[in-house]
């Protein structure tokens, strides 16, 4: 974002940062806490905490939610970062997807 733009001029689309078997994973933002990400598999969708992986709202199929639970928990450190990254609001980083 240009350093002198308020969000609302900047038209950033909402940044994917991981793709991986059919699942994206996005955050908005300078979304609300508690810090969280939002995970999509086709229609489904779901928010979850960053911390406990808690589903904070909407869900996944059961195989799905378990490749974003490995993922998330495996990745804990670099979701933090980015939370406050896109919290300020910069450019979150791409994070590693499931192999």
């Amino acid at each position: 974002m240009p350093r002198n733009a308020t969000l609302e001029q900047w038209p950033a689309p909402v940044p994917q940062i991981s793709s991986f078997h059919g699942i994206t994973i996005y955050m908005y933002w300078r979304d609300h806490a508690p810090p969280h990400f939002h995970a999509q598999h086709s229609e489904h969708w779901a928010k979850i905490t960053i911390e406990q992986g808690n589903v904070l709202g909407g869900s996944l199929p059961p195989r799905e939610l378990r490749l974003v639970e490995e993922w998330r928990s495996a990745h804990v450190d670099e979701l933090r970062e980015n939370w406050e990254r896109v919290q300020k609001p910069e450019a979150p980083n791409p994070v590693e997807p499931l192999p």
